[in-house]
C-alpha cells in the first residue's frame, strides 16, 4: 500500500498528524513520585512523537493541536518545531492550559511505575469537528491518528469519527490504537476503539492491548476492514496483514533503557518505509529500527539512524538481522561512522 494522496497540492505534506502533546517532567533519578527531588523537562505525546521521529528522517511533516497560551504552550511548539516539523496550525487556547504530566524513571510495564497526568481540560481537549482547518489535515499524503484523542472528551471522539469515516478523496488515514486504559474510565473503550480503527486505512495495535485476543489471527479477525494491520508482539517482533498475506518479522535483539516512546518511533519507521513504497518486510524492520532507538534513550526522543543506515540494516539477509544487536549510541556511532565514510 503506498499513500495516494494530493501529491500536485501547493501545501502537501507527507505525513499530519494530529493530537495532544504534553511537557513531561523525568525525574533524575529512580524513586516513588513522592521521593524525587527534581525533574527534567521534556515533551510526550503520541503523534507529536511519531511527527518528530518523521521530520528527523527527512519527511515534511505537519503536527495539527491546540495548546495553552501558557509557558508550556511555548515550549511545546518551539520543541517540536525545532524537529523540523510543521506547526503553523497549532492553535493557542487562552482560557485553557496546556497539558503536563509526571513519571518515574521505571519501566512502565513495572507495578512500580507512577504516572500523574494534569490533562483534564486542556487546552487539546478541547478540539472538535469545527476546529481544525479541514484543508490543513486534508494536505498529507497520510493523516496519522491515535486513540488517546478520543479519551480526552467528547468533542474530541466527534472529530476522531469525523476523521475516521470512510469518504472519497481522504488521505490514507493511520491509526495507532494505543489504548490507554486509565484515560477512558467506564466508558467502552474497546468497542470505541475497534469502531475507530475499522474506518482508517493502516492500524497499528499491540497485542498487549488487542482487547484480550492471543494471536494477530485473531486481532485480524475482530479487524478485517483496514487495508494493512500492524499487530506488534513487543521483543519477539510484528506480523503485517495486507490483503491476503501475512508477514512476521522479528524484532532485533535491544539493550533497552527505556520502553517509552518505542510504539511511536515504530509506527513513524512503518510510516516512513510505507511513505517510500519500499516492500512490506523492509516496512517492520525499518519499524524495529526506529523502536530500537526509542529503547536506547531514556526519553521519548531518540536521534534515529541515518536513512541510509536504516536501509543498509533492513537490507540484510534474515540470519544477519537474527544476530543484529542494538545497544545505547548505536545511531550515534553509525552516524560518525558515515561521516567518516564521507570525508575525502
Amino acid at each position: 500500500m503506498t499513500p495516494t494522496g494530493p501529491c500536485n497540492a501547493p501545501d502537501v505534506v507527507d505525513v499530519v498528524a494530529l493530537g495532544e502533546s504534553m511537557v513531561t517532567f523525568l525525574p533524575s533519578r529512580p524513586g516513588r513520585l513522592a521521593d524525587v527531588p527534581s525533574f527534567d523537562r521534556g515533551i510526550g505525546g503520541a503523534e507529536s512523537n511519531v511527527a518528530c521521529v518523521l521530520a528527523a528522517a527527512g519527511h515534511s511533516v505537519r503536527w495539527v493541536s491546540r495548546v495553552g497560551d501558557d509557558p508550556f504552550g511555548d515550549h511545546l511548539v518551539e520543541a517540536i518545531g525545532g524537529y523540523g516539523v510543521d506547526v503553523a496550525h497549532v492553535r493557542r487556547d487562552p482560557g485553557r492550559p496546556t497539558g503536563i504530566y509526571f513519571r518515574t524513571a521505571g519501566d512502565r510495564a513495572t507495578d512500580a511505575h507512577e504516572v500523574a497526568y494534569y490533562r483534564t481540560g486542556s487546552a487539546a481537549s478541547a478540539m472538535s469537528v469545527t476546529d481544525p482547518d479541514p484543508a490543513a489535515l486534508r494536505a498529507g499524503r497520510v493523516l496519522h491518528l491515535s486513540g488517546i484523542t478520543p479519551a480526552l472528551s467528547a468533542s474530541c471522539l466527534d472529530l476522531m469519527r469525523e476523521l475516521t469515516a470512510r469518504r472519497p478523496g481522504r488521505p490514507l488515514v493511520s491509526f495507532d490504537v494505543n489504548h490507554r486504559p486509565g484515560l477512558w474510565g467506564d466508558t467502552d473503550a474497546p468497542r470505541v476503539l475497534r469502531d475507530l480503527a475499522r474506518g482508517a486505512d493502516l492500524v497499528f495495535v499491540g497485542q498487549d492491548e488487542a482487547w484480550g485476543l492471543h494471536s494477530p489471527e485473531a486481532v485480524r479477525a475482530a479487524l478485517p476492514e483496514p487495508d494493512v494491520l500492524v499487530v506488534k508482539q513487543g521483543a519477539a517482533g510484528a506480523t503485517v496483514f495486507e490483503k491476503r498475506d501475512v508477514t512476521f518479522v522479528p524484532a532485533p535483539r535491544v539493550d533497552v533503557v527505556a520502553e517509552v516512546g518505542a510504539g511511536d518511533a515504530f509506527a513513524a519507521g512503518f510510516l516512513s518505509a510505507t511513505l517510500r513504497a519500499l516492500p512490506v518486510r523492509d516496512r517492520l524492520r525499518h519499524g524495529h529500527l526506529m523502536a530500537a532507538a526509542a529503547l536506547t534513550v531514556p526519553g521519548d526522543h531518540a536521534t534515529p539512524p541515518s536513512r541510509e543506515h536504516a536501509d543498509r540494516l533492513a537490507a540484510l539477509d534474515d540470519a544477519a538481522w537474527g544476530r543484529l544487536r542494538l545497544g545505547p549510541g548505536w545511531t550515534a556511532e553509525a552516524q560518525r561512522a558515515d561521516e567518516e565514510v564521507r570525508t575525502p
